[in-house]
């Protein structure tokens, strides 16, 4: 029975090390791709047709200051047509119909496709939007993004290449400084939406599209299926469909588009769970499909860390729940202590992590140095600490047990003085991962304990990181229903 726990733990720690072998190969080709002059395309003279799509659902708090936003275009209103998807069942319809009134009568185009159901959720509003848009492309935008003025004079131009499918753009953040959790999401999604989603085009691997601040060619959805409601990530699900027939994405690094993170745990922990589930989803369904394509042995390699990036929550919770009986293997099979030793090579693995998101905080902040050493072992930490809901939430996803879509609610919060605190679509009830946190929380607090006791101080900073971490989450996810 050791052996085969050791053999179990070996295998996660070797997942990981892959895994971090792919953020370092990642890494080094966004470095390498910096020092090339990338060709910006011609200004737009002629200006095609262009469909915007809002799907909204409950968003009394941001809708609003979206349709503003999209209403400010710098694009010929002749040419635009905005269509708001709202399958909201509260207020929102109202305050939805009420902003659009005075935009109607200033001639611009827009539209409310209200349905009764949430047939497909996300998608089923895209596919609705989808049927009767009249654009030549589809612009996409989520609730909680305010797109700039020039968004469509800075990605259309780039259609002039007929092959060229999807154009996403990068997320900013507005409430970036408002908290502790704030800087941390930003603090990982800047890496992503650096390092990962512009090394990935350059070295022709397969990208994706968002859900948001992004352009799709209407013929690209329609060729590669339509929008499809089996997965919790539409989003990603199409754009492999669009990727194996062909097509052509593009990530632009400096346009951005300024969005809304999420400032409670409840919050961040249902969108984490839609990502994780959904992209575990779509690996499911699509990574034979990519490994049977005609694609390079390179492209399918990314493919697969691509698809199954979200699995390494697995491996991170399987590597930590069996790191404690390590420590009394380890104890009482003093003859095995080369082969704890050789496992020492997997903290290159680390190493690449930390290298890589090292380069991400040099791309973004203006004292890389300082914000590295605050906010990247506290991301760690975080991280860890998500282990058990995130991976839970893959493994699911790989079975195919389906669940409901989970919105993410919204806030309207930009400053440090604006509360969520009224916010009607706060959830602050304690789920049965809130629970198992805390007994985690307690389990490597005795890990530390037993590190100690047996004068084996190898694994000291892990069993810290995780302790910490899950009393991190645990504190943040009761901290709502405390201050709501």
């Amino acid at each position: 029975m050791e052996l085969v726990l050791v053999i179990g733990y070996g295998i996660s720690l070797f997942f990981l090390f892959l895994f971090s072998l792919s953020q370092l190969h990642l890494t080094l080709v966004y470095i390498k791709s910096k020092h090339k002059k990338r060709i910006i395309p011609t200004e737009l003279t002629d200006y095609p047709a262009v469909t915007v799509q809002l799907p909204v659902y409950n968003e009394k708090y941001v809708v609003e200051r979206l349709i503003r936003a999209v209403a400010l275009f710098d694009y010929p209103k002749d040419k635009l047509e905005i269509q708001i998807l709202d399958d909201s069942t509260d207020e929102t319809t109202s305050i939805i119909e009420e902003a659009i009134q005075p935009l109607k009568l200033q001639g611009l185009n827009i539209q409310v496709i209200h349905r009764e159901n949430r047939d497909g959720f996300k998608a089923g509003a895209l596919d609705k939007g989808f049927q009767s848009s009249s654009g030549e492309f589809i612009a996409i935008f989520d609730a909680d993004f305010i797109p700039p003025p020039d968004f469509l004079r800075k990605t259309l131009p780039y259609f002039a290449n007929p092959q060229t499918g999807v154009v996403q753009t990068r997320w900013a953040h507005i409430n970036k400084d408002y908290s502790l959790l704030t800087q941390l999401q930003a603090f990982g999604l800047d890496a992503h939406f650096s390092i990962e989603q512009h090394a990935r085009q350059e070295s022709g691997s397969f990208i994706n599209f968002n859900g948001t601040c992004g352009v799709w060619r209407k013929a690209t959805i329609a060729d590669a299926g339509g929008w499809r409601f089996d997965t919790l990530t539409e989003d990603l699900e199409l754009s492999y469909r669009a990727q194996l027939k062909k097509w052509k994405f593009i990530y632009l690094e400096d346009v951005s588009t300024p969005g809304e993170l999420p400032v409670v745990m409840p919050a961040i922990k249902s969108q984490q769970y839609r990502w994780n589930k959904g992209g575990a989803e779509t690996a499911r369904i699509h990574f034979l499909s990519v490994l049977k394509s005609n694609e390079s042995w390179t492209t399918k390699i990314h493919a697969f860390f691509h698809l199954f990036n979200s699995s390494v929550f697995i491996g991170l919770l399987v590597a930590a729940l069996l790191s404690v009986p390590m420590l009394y293997i380890k104890y009482s099979h003093p003859a095995w202590i080369n082969l704890f030793r050789a496992g020492s090579v997997f903290l290159l693995g680390f190493f690449s992590i930390t290298f890589f998101y090292w380069i991400s905080t040099r791309q973004f902040y203006s004292h890389p140095g300082r914000t590295f050493v605050r906010l990247y072992p506290q991301f760690l930490m975080v991280s860890m600490g998500l282990s058990l809901h995130n991976g839970l939430a893959v493994l699911e996803g790989l079975l195919g047990r389906k669940t409901s879509f989970i919105r993410t609610p919204k806030f309207n919060i930009t400053t440090s003085h604006d509360s969520w605190k009224e916010n009607v679509y706060v959830k602050t009830q304690l789920t049965p991962f809130f629970y198992g946190e805390a007994i985690l929380c307690i389990y490597f607090l005795f890990g530390i304990g037993l590190g100690v006791y047996l004068n084996d101080w190898g694994l000291l900073f892990f069993h810290a990181l995780l302790a910490f971490g899950f009393g991190f989450v645990c504190y943040y996810t009761l901290k709502p229903r405390f201050h709501g």
